[in-house]
């Protein structure tokens, strides 16, 4: 379930435009009427206000926000104007051009924690913006099996989705992981790779998982965490917990790492939060109360200032009173 809270009576594109316009007059942008309009606008009207900016003043709205705003609060809004196939292609381009690994670790997760239909958009909307395979910068930035893994989801996205789960394939396949890894001394990642993402379906995966725990009497995430490591053993529990478990649950703890201990990791933060706003945050805030006894929106307002903070609070809902 969402947490974006727009107008009860629809606005009107052209009328926002302009108010956005005025905000951007004179010294200093108005920084607080831009969060009124756009954080509580869904993205279809996100695009339409964007369209009467451009039919109107003959400028680009994403440009023109690039040059008022700065800070952590330009990054997410920047990412909050985009469509969401949009963003995550920009996320994963991003992540990509980057030496940093922290965000090599932000590929991973835009990849493996979409649904195959995701990535298929996904791939169809990072061709359009940047004229390119998102394969291509894959292969040229990951490596190895967590290389072949990113490759493998983004194939098994363009095939479209599987078919329904098979009871009897899901339990071979979790005789294969387990042959692979804790039967024998060392790992055949190449099975992992098979079925984590070859698969193409969720739901395959989430009976693989059952069946290994009642084959083997423990969780395929103990196998994963014992038999894999660093960014390929990252990747496939990513795949792991939002399959077979929660996808709340993981996006809930992907928060908690970002704010966790002195500072504040903004770029995961960002992330998340602009991707999950419209999609089931008010699922990730109750599995972050349920998980660490504390409101997501109350970490958020102590780890944030400013107009940052408060276009934060706008999109994951208040739940104190905040702002």
């Amino acid at each position: 379930m969402a947490s974006l809270t727009v107008p009860p009576v629809p606005t009107c594109p052209r009328q926002d435009a302009i108010e956005l316009h005025r905000a951007f007059k004179g010294f200093g942008c108005d920084s607080t009427a831009v969060t009124n309009i756009l954080a509580h606008r869904d993205a279809a009207q996100r695009q339409l206000i964007a369209h009467e900016y451009r039919a109107i003043y003959n400028q680009d709205l994403l440009r023109r926000l690039a040059s008022e705003l700065g800070g952590h609060h330009k990054r997410a809004v920047l990412l909050w104007v985009l469509d969401p196939a949009a963003r995550d292609a920009t996320l994963l381009k991003q992540a990509l051009a980057s030496d940093v690994a922290t965000d090599l670790r932000a590929a991973t997760e835009v990849v493996c924690s979409r649904t195959p239909a995701q990535l298929r958009i996904l791939r169809q909307a990072y061709r359009a913006r940047f004229g390119c395979d998102a394969e291509r910068d894959v292969a040229h930035r990951a490596s190895g099996d967590h290389q072949r893994l990113l490759l493998a989801c983004l194939a098994a996205a363009a095939r479209g989705d599987a078919a329904a789960v098979d009871a009897a394939a899901a339990a071979l396949d979790a005789r294969d992981l387990y042959r692979a890894g804790e039967r024998r001394v060392g790992t055949d990642e190449r099975a992992f790779v098979r079925v984590f993402a070859e698969r193409g379906s969720w739901a395959h995966v989430a009976a693989v998982a059952r069946a290994y725990h009642g084959m083997y009497g423990r969780t395929l995430e103990r196998a994963v965490k014992s038999e894999t490591s660093g960014s390929f053993r990252l990747g496939l529990l990513t795949v792991l917990r939002c399959a077979a478990e929660c996808p709340a649950r993981y996006f809930a703890g992907a928060l908690r790492k970002a704010m966790k201990g002195v500072g504040t990791a903004d770029a995961a933060l960002v992330r998340v939060v602009v991707t999950r706003a419209e999609i089931d945050m008010q699922y990730i805030k109750a599995e972050y109360h349920r998980m660490y006894k504390r409101s997501l929106a109350d970490h958020i307002h102590s780890d944030t200032s400013g107009h940052y903070r408060t276009f934060l609070l706008s999109l994951v809902g208040r739940d104190r009173g905040y702002y």
